[in-house]
């Protein structure tokens, strides 16, 4: 029976499902291995994160938890890359030279940003120079050949001129980018959803056959896993606690555009099973970071303030203004944002995409005006 299950899947695929597993567990045992000690070093050079007033947290405690996150994935990247040369495998560097001039220009983009975002933990930059950094990556993204050349029906629109495209692309990794930046706002709400963003992706690309992606996306899940674990269960009075930061949160954001943007050039056609619509795909695990910016961001020029300066108007704080304690808030969330990608997948085989778009507009502004009025009812 073993051998007739085996004999239906070809060497590729079997490649490419080992690959996968052992680039997410060696991401989970370098990540694991390596954050202890940025906490060791954190308290032995007095690196912390202050509270402050806007603040959730109590106590010290570390933020350079994002230091792991791009040593390890490429370490394990280029680790399999020479294992699979060395076991006489030729598919990784086959896949590697079909798209070498996207990867070299992502990977680019993810130093950048990962430079830009120790920096920014360590000494503190303007967010106006972040912007630019931002915008820099976005036209390096477009220099390797991703871009949003198609919005698959979004309001009747399919293909799209470069002129249009170009410009479009940028404002979405910056829009995205700064979006999982700033849902970092409590106990693993970032990583929560960002694992499960990577895990949705990395699945979707396995079906699609565009397998470097897919080892992309397991990897990073793979380094969340564990900074996961000590962010949400680790103890500040025993030093065990640790924060992402910006080199966290900025370096898994332009991941997470690079996912997007590939994933929204793919065909379903290509897919080995029947897939939904690929830009419902493609925005989904992204959906709740990128409507609570949104939301935020409104508010604020509503009420006549600065729109890139911080407040405690995200959906955690409201969760947290409700009485919930930050887990359960966390877990909400994240919960939500797995409901949300399940039911757009579903629906969307019955559905517009431009309808289903603004269905989830609806709920999620319906969702926050709830939570505005209980807020004040409670007050």
């Amino acid at each position: 029976m073993i051998t007739e299950f085996y004999s239906g899947l070809s060497l590729t695929t079997i490649f490419w499902t080992v690959s996968s597993i052992a680039v997410f567990m060696i991401c989970v045992l370098c990540s694991g291995i390596l954050i202890p000690q940025i906490l060791l070093i954190s308290f032995r050079k007095q690196l912390f994160d202050q509270p402050d007033e806007r603040k959730i947290h109590q106590g010290i405690v570390p933020r350079l938890g994002g230091i792991a996150f791009k040593p390890v994935i490429f370490f394990t990247v280029a680790l399999m890359l020479g294992v699979s040369r060395l076991l006489g495998y030729g598919y990784m560097m086959e896949d590697i030279t079909l798209e070498v001039r996207s990867i070299a220009f992502s990977f680019c983009c993810i130093i950048l940003l990962y430079l830009v975002g120790i920096a920014d933990d360590l000494i503190g930059i303007r967010y106006k120079a972040k912007f630019i950094v931002q915008i820099i990556c976005g036209l390096m993204i477009i220099a390797g050949g991703m871009y949003i050349d198609n919005l698959h029906g979004l309001l009747g629109i399919h293909g799209l001129p470069v002129w249009i495209g170009y410009p479009l692309t940028v404002l979405v990794i910056v829009f995205i980018i700064n979006s999982i930046n700033l849902i970092d706002g409590i106990d693993g709400l970032a990583s929560g959803l960002c694992g499960v963003a990577t895990l949705f992706y990395g699945v979707v690309f396995f079906l699609l056959h565009e397998y470097i992606y897919a080892i992309l996306s397991f990897a990073t899940l793979g380094v969340l896993v564990p900074f996961f674990y000590y962010n949400v269960f680790g103890d500040a009075n025993k030093q065990k606690k640790i924060f992402m930061g910006d080199t966290g949160s900025l370096t898994i954001g332009m991941i997470l555009c690079i996912l997007c943007l590939r994933l929204l050039q793919c065909s379903t056609t290509e897919a080995s099973v029947e897939l939904p619509n690929i830009l419902v795909l493609a925005y989904s695990p992204l959906l709740i970071p990128c409507l609570d910016v949104v939301r935020v961001y409104l508010h604020r020029v509503r009420n006549g303030k600065n729109p890139f300066l911080p407040d405690k108007n995200h959906i955690h704080h409201k969760l947290l203004a409700l009485g919930m304690r930050q887990r359960m808030a966390m877990v909400s969330i994240v919960l939500v944002s797995i409901l949300f990608s399940l039911c757009n997948i579903f629906i969307s085989k019955y559905i517009n995409v431009t309808l289903l778009v603004l269905i989830n507009v609806l709920i999620w502004t319906l969702l926050n005006v709830w939570l505005t009025y209980r807020i004040k009812k409670n007050k």
